[in-house]
């Protein structure tokens, strides 16, 4: 197993509980970029920050509260703290389930060895019968905004939290930046978002895409859309950074801050491998290619999580790994489904979605059947004092079947696990409208918006159907 992110150490734990004889290799920690980096320590800070907002806005619940105080070191400790406790619990599976962890960069001397160079700086060669790569991904470098770690950083860097600017421009605005924008906002920084593309979270819904930038607007961050960044220099203790474009209305502006987050992707790491002995190659993209099982060209060789292609996402690494063991262990059934791979943004509120979006479904020929549900209607949403937001399924109108489910709301990366059983299991917007949901929930505004795609929600006036369109004249 090369590599102990989130693929990597589902794959050597299931292989395990299969009785297979399992190393795991990691030039890092255990739990890879998610546990150490990404999801979890961003998540950590996302809630810090949520606490902050909820205590400095809860005069509007009759509560008067001191304003919060950020103790930089105390939310950098607990950081720390959720981290640790994370990638401990992965070491302890490991060892529960008989999986051998080594730190150290591996990289293929064939199709069936494996040299390990160990941070001792002693060198060992491993013969296995099968080999899982897991090296994950890495954000991209800008060799324009040339990355110290202090005033121009990258996603890893911005979790360090080694303070909190006053002023903070965040190049991307794509899930990464945006959850950073939320992040230092609520922790105090006036935050600039820019974004080359016509909207953030570009891929998205658009009609969700929108709601969000106008929520984050109202919040205090600011965003400019279809605006490059040129140059951006040190100067001082500060970064000067000029951009143009639509957000600028088409003229250079150039000013100062105290940091700059380069946020404008990642990219597979496949660099120190050398996939050539083992007789592989990465794709154009960087990619390694592989079938439904995860296998690779290389019948012994399997590629799974950002590796084996987009999306790059933590959850969808773990099934690929689940997948590979499995198939590994003789399971000739086992393979990889991608037709309800959910996708999460931690903003606040929060986006998920999962399935096609309505751009997505007219592009692949659907005639489409949108049914909506206004975060505003919503009793439980009023009593959170939360009502930005919507809930948007998409539907196919001759079928009805459902399509797709976007959620921009408190919790709604929970919320979105129905639209993840209802795709897998071929749910019809009338299957969701007639499903008991309890009272009072969010959960209640998924069912509205199946039944106000037929015209039938009770919380909200239905739209019109629309008249039928006269026939073109011959």
């Amino acid at each position: 197993m090369i590599g102990a992110g989130p693929g990597g150490y589902h794959a050597a734990i299931r292989l395990g509980q299969l009785g297979k004889k399992v190393i795991c290799v990691d030039r890092d920690e255990a739990g890879g970029v998610c546990l150490n980096w990404g999801c979890i320590p961003t998540k950590a800070l996302l809630h810090v920050g949520e606490i902050v907002w909820q205590i400095d806005h809860a005069d509007a619940l009759g509560l008067k509260v001191p304003k919060a105080e950020v103790d930089r070191e105390g939310v950098a400790k607990f950081k720390t703290e959720v981290v640790n406790a994370n990638v401990g619990g992965v070491k302890q599976l490991f060892k529960f389930n008989n999986v051998q962890f080594i730190y150290g960069e591996a990289s293929f001397k064939s199709a069936t060895e494996i040299t390990v160079k160990t941070k001792e700086g002693g060198t060992d060669t491993i013969k296995a019968e099968y080999a899982v790569i897991a090296t994950g991904s890495a954000p991209v470098d800008v060799k324009a905004w040339p990355r110290d770690g202090e005033t121009i950083i990258n996603s890893d860097d911005a979790v360090q939290l080694k303070s909190v600017p006053k002023t903070i421009l965040i190049i991307g605005g794509g899930v990464i930046g945006l959850e950073f924008a939320t992040v230092y906002t609520r922790l105090g920084a006036k935050v600039l978002v820019v974004e080359m593309m016509p909207q953030i979270l570009t891929g998205t819904d658009l009609e969700i895409g929108k709601e969000l930038g106008r929520i984050l607007k109202k919040q205090g961050v600011e965003i400019m859309l279809n605006t490059k960044v040129g140059a951006v220099k040190k100067d001082g203790k500060t970064v000067k950074a000029t951009f143009n474009g639509e957000g600028t209305n088409g003229k250079d502006e150039t000013r100062d801050f105290e940091c700059v987050l380069v946020a404008v992707g990642r990219r597979p790491v496949s660099d120190n491998l050398n996939l050539q002995a083992a007789g592989l190659e990465a794709n154009e993209r960087g990619f390694v290619d592989v079938d439904q099982q995860r296998r690779t060209k290389v019948k012994n060789i399997f590629a799974i999580g950002d590796i084996a292609g987009m999306p790059l996402l933590a959850h969808k690494a773990m099934k690929e790994g689940v997948i590979a063991a499995e198939v590994i262990a003789g399971d000739k059934s086992a393979a990889f489904d991608p037709v309800a791979i959910p996708n999460c943004v931690y903003t606040d509120p929060e986006v998920a979605t999962v399935g096609l979006s309505e751009e997505e479904a007219k592009a692949a020929g659907h005639e489409v059947r949108i049914g909506k549900f206004p975060q505003k209607a919503s009793g439980r949403a009023r009593t959170m004092n939360d009502t930005d937001g919507l809930i948007k399924l998409v539907g196919d109108a001759k079928t009805d079947m459902l399509l797709g489910m976007h959620i921009v709301a408190p919790q709604a990366e929970s919320l979105i696990g129905e639209g993840v059983i209802a795709l897998e299991m071929g749910a019809t917007l009338e299957d969701i409208g007639l499903s008991i949901h309890p009272h009072p929930t969010l959960t209640e505004g998924i069912m509205e918006a199946a039944e106000a795609a037929h015209g039938k929600a009770i919380h909200i006036v239905n739209p019109k159907p629309k008249a039928p369109q006269p026939a073109a004249a011959k």
